[in-house]
């Protein structure tokens, strides 16, 4: 009996307490340029599908994003600096970036953005992630 009553006092609060918890992400930019413009950065979960997006400022070539309210779970981030405060990532005519960018896992491709695949992280708990912007 007592088995009973414990496994459904789990079911009933502990589990789902857990699949439903909140969480907050924070994100350190590292490596800026300057202090012009924001960055703009995107969440996304592990299915590509858009989650949320925040504007962060930039103070002493460093900028802090925090996401709250997520639930545990896989995601993947992008992120660029913009300079000109267009609200887009400027490139040259080759389609390279000239204004800084990158992605979570600080993870780079060799001919345009890496596998979406890569980016991908897993949310437990409460973290806070330090990401490298890459500048060409």
């Amino acid at each position: 009996m007592k088995t009973i009553i414990i496994n459904s006092f789990l079911l009933s609060f502990v589990i789902p307490g857990y699949l439903f918890s909140q969480c907050k992400l924070e994100i350190e930019v590292t490596g800026l340029h300057n202090n012009f413009g924001p960055v703009l950065m995107e969440l996304y979960t592990e299915t590509h599908i858009l989650v949320k997006h925040e504007k962060g400022q930039i103070k002493n070539d460093t900028c802090l994003i925090i996401f709250k309210g997520l639930n545990p779970a896989k995601y993947a981030i992008r992120y660029f600096h913009d300079e000109n405060m267009n609200y887009k990532l400027d490139t040259n005519w080759a389609g390279i970036p000239i204004e800084g960018y990158g992605f979570s896992n600080n993870i780079l491709g060799k001919f345009g953005p890496p596998a979406f695949e890569k980016w991908i992280f897993e949310l437990k708990e409460n973290t806070k992630l330090r990401l490298k912007i890459k500048y060409q």
